[in-house]
């Protein structure tokens, strides 16, 4: 399976995972927090489909693209499953996992622009 449609694929998880947590915080008490996740998941989710069609399209950089929305996929499931997990449960995915995926999810955003800004051509 190439990098694009592993990307793909976890863009489409991050949309089934985004409003399945949505009803189930809807549903609890204090689902707050598994309600930023979900969003944090639904808002990233079509980010990663159109950084793939970028990247295949020649306007990113192809190893720093591939990279980068690696990075926001693992820094989106971080948060938002550290998120989940205590707004349904009260436990931690581990310590720091938010604030971790956080960063990494933010980081991502800069090597997005940096993949464009080194991308070989720009097509017509």
């Amino acid at each position: 399976m190439t990098a694009s449609r592993i990307t793909l694929l976890v863009a489409a998880l991050m949309g089934v995972w985004g409003v399945t947590l949505l009803a189930a915080a809807r549903h609890i008490v204090g689902g707050e927090l598994a309600t930023i996740g979900a969003q944090m998941l639904l808002f990233h989710a079509p980010a990663l489909i159109g950084w793939t069609l970028a990247r295949r399209a020649g306007l990113l950089h192809p190893v720093i693209g591939r990279i980068g929305s690696f990075a926001m996929a693992l820094g989106v499931m971080l948060f938002a499953g550290d998120l989940a997990t205590r707004g349904l449960g009260g436990d931690r995915l581990f310590a720091y996992a938010a604030p971790l995926g956080g960063g990494l999810t933010i980081a991502s955003w800069i090597v997005l622009a940096l993949a464009v800004l080194l991308a070989p051509r720009d097509p017509a």
